[in-house]
C-alpha cells in the first residue's frame, strides 16, 4: 500500500525487509561490499539473487573469505543455495541474462580464486566465471577461467568489474593488474570469448614523468558491444608536504587519493580501442574525495553518471586551504559520445551548516522508462545527533531532480549499498531491489524490496 509523506509526496511501498546473511569481519582490506561500481544483487523474474562473503575461520588474510551465493524468493526467507570452495578476498559482482523463452535463465558470478599456499600473505589469482542456471541454482552448470590473450598474473587484488547486456547475451569482464592498465575480455552469446584487450589508465605530468591515474572500483556498461567505464582515480598522495603532514595525523605509511572521476569508451569492444579518457569531475586542488557511484545508458543512448563529492579534505583545510568551502553532494552528469553535456547536484550541503548531507546514491529505472536515483542521507541539526535515510529521488527527461520522499526503512542502508540494475543484466523494474549494511544491524547484509511503480 502506497503511504504519503508529511510534504504529501506519495512514499512506495517496502514490500519486503530482512537479513540476507550475517558476516565476521576478515580484516584483509576488503568487504563484503568492496566492489562499489559492479553489482551483487539481481532480478530474475520473480526471484532476486545476491552474492555473499564469508570468512573462513582461522583462514589467513589476505585470502581468508570465500564467496555464496543467495536466493531471495518472492514470498518465504533468503536461501543460501551455494558456498564456493575456494579462498578469496574479495566480493564477487554477478550478473544475469533471461531465460529467452526457456526455463529460467543464467546467473554468472565473478569469482577470484587464490592458488597461493594455504600459509601464503598473497599471491597468484585465476579469475573464474561461474554459470548457475536460475531455477536449479544449487551447482553450477559451467566454471571458465576467463581468457585474456596473452599470459597474464593476476593476484587477489582484482578490482573486478563485470557487465551484461542481457538483451544480446553478452558479458564484459574486467580484471586489474598493477597501477598502469587492466585488462579486458568480452563474452559472446554463445559462450565464446572472441575478443580481449587491455585499458590503460590516464596519466597527468609531463611526459617525462608522467603517472598513471589508476581508476578503481569502476561502474561499466555493456550495450551492443560498446563498453563505458567510469570510475575513481586511486593513487597514493603524490605531494610529499601533504603526505607528511597525513603521516603525522595517522601514522601510516601509505595514504590514498580520488580526487577525480574519469570516464572512458568504445563504440564496439570488439573493434575498436577505448577512446581517450576524460575527466568529468575533479577536487584535486582541496584534496577532495570524488567516488563513482552508478552510470546507467538511457534509450536515447545518453549516459547518466552518478558520483559521490566532498570538495576538501577536512584534515588539511586549516593548514593548506583555510579558503575552501567543505560540501557534500550527490552529483549527476549527462553525457553523449564521450562528451559530458551537462552537470549539477541533486542534492548538496555544506558541512558544519547543512542540516541533510548525502553519503551514497543508486539509479533505478522502471518499465516506464523512470529514473530515479535512491541515496543514502545523514540528516539531523548542526552539532547535535545525526540519522540516517534513504531518499528517493525522480529525475525528469534532462536529469533535474524531483522532489525526493524518505523510505521508511526500519534499518536504512549505510554507503555502497547495491540495486538490481540494467547493467548487471537486471530488468527495468516495478520493485526497487536493495542490498547492503544497514544503521542499526552490524556485520549484517540486509535486503529490501520497494514497490516503485
Amino acid at each position: 500500500m502506497t503511504t504519503t509523506s508529511p510534504s504529501g509526496a506519495a512514499v512506495p511501498a517496502i514490500e519486503v525487509e530482512q537479513d540476507l546473511y550475517e558476516y565476521q569481519p576478515a580484516n584483509n582490506g576488503a568487504g563484503p561490499q568492496w566492489c562499489f561500481g559492479s553489482p551483487t544483487v539481481v532480478r530474475i523474474g520473480d526471484d532476486v539473487f545476491a552474492s555473499g562473503l564469508e570468512t573462513i575461520p582461522d583462514a589467513k588474510p589476505l585470502n581468508n573469505t570465500r564467496w555464496t551465493l543467495h536466493r531471495v524468493p518472492r514470498e518465504g526467507r533468503p536461501q543460501r543455495v551455494y558456498s564456493d570452495e575456494g579462498r578469496t578476498r574479495e566480493p564477487s559482482p554477478i550478473g544475469t541474462i533471461p531465460g529467452g523463452g526457456k526455463p529460467g535463465g543464467k546467473i554468472f558470478v565473478t569469482a577470484n580464486p587464490t592458488i597461493a599456499a594455504i600459509d601464503a600473505y598473497s599471491g597468484p589469482a585465476v579469475p573464474t566465471l561461474f554459470e548457475f542456471r536460475a531455477d536449479h541454482p544449487e551447482k553450477p552448470v559451467e566454471v571458465t577461467p576467463v581468457p585474456w590473450g596473452e599470459p597474464v598474473q593476476f593476484t587477489e587484488h582484482s578490482y573486478r568489474s563485470f557487465a551484461v547486456d542481457a538483451a544480446r547475451g553478452q558479458a564484459f569482464y574486467l580484471n586489474n593488474i598493477g597501477y598502469d592498465l587492466a585488462h579486458w575480455s568480452f563474452r559472446d552469446a554463445d559462450g565464446g570469448w572472441p575478443a580481449q584487450g587491455r585499458v590503460r589508465w590516464p596519466r597527468v605530468g609531463a611526459a617525462s614523468d608522467s603517472q598513471p591515474l589508476r581508476v578503481c572500483y569502476p561502474s561499466v556498461v555493456l550495450h551492443d558491444k560498446a563498453v563505458h567505464i567510469f570510475g575513481a582515480s586511486d593513487i597514493q598522495e603524490p605531494d610529499a608536504e601533504l603526505n607528511k603532514f597525513k603521516f603525522e595525523l595517522t601514522k601510516n605509511k601509505w595514504d590514498y587519493v580520488f580526487c577525480r572521476v574519469f570516464h572512458a569508451w568504445t563504440p564496439d569492444i570488439t573493434r575498436e580501442p577505448f577512446r581517450p579518457w576524460v575527466e568529468v569531475a575533479s577536487q584535486e586542488a582541496t584534496r577532495g574525495t570524488l567516488l563513482a557511484c552508478d552510470l546507467f545508458r538511457a534509450a536515447d543512448g545518453v549516459m547518466h553518471l552518478l558520483w559521490h563529492e566532498q570538495t576538501v579534505d577536512t584534515r588539511l583545510k586549516a593548514k593548506f586551504f583555510p579558503e575552501a568551502k567543505p560540501w557534500m553532494r550527490l552529483m549527476h552528469a549527462r553525457m553523449r559520445d564521450g562528451r559530458v553535456e551537462a552537470s549539477a547536484p541533486i542534492i548538496e550541503g555544506e558541512m558544519g551548516v547543512a542540516d541533510a548531507l548525502p553519503e551514497w546514491g543508486r539509479f533505478h529505472v522502471t518499465p516506464s522508462g523512470r529514473l530515479m536515483v535512491l541515496a543514502c542521507v545523514s540528516v539531523g541539526p548542526v552539532g547535535g545527533d545525526k540519522r540516517l535515510v534513504n531518499r528517493l529521488i525522480p529525475l525528469d527527461a534532462a536529469g533535474k531532480p524531483g522532489r525526493g520522499v524518505d523510505l521508511p526503512f526500519e534499518h536504512p542502508f549505510k554507503r555502497l549499498f547495491f540495486t538490481a540494475t540494467p547493467r548487471g543484466g537486471s530488468p527495468p523494474s516495478p520493485w526497487l531491489d536493495v542490498v547492503g549494511e544497514c544503521a542499526g544491524r552490524a556485520n549484517v547484509i540486509r535486503y529490501a524490496r520497494v514497490r516503485v511503480e
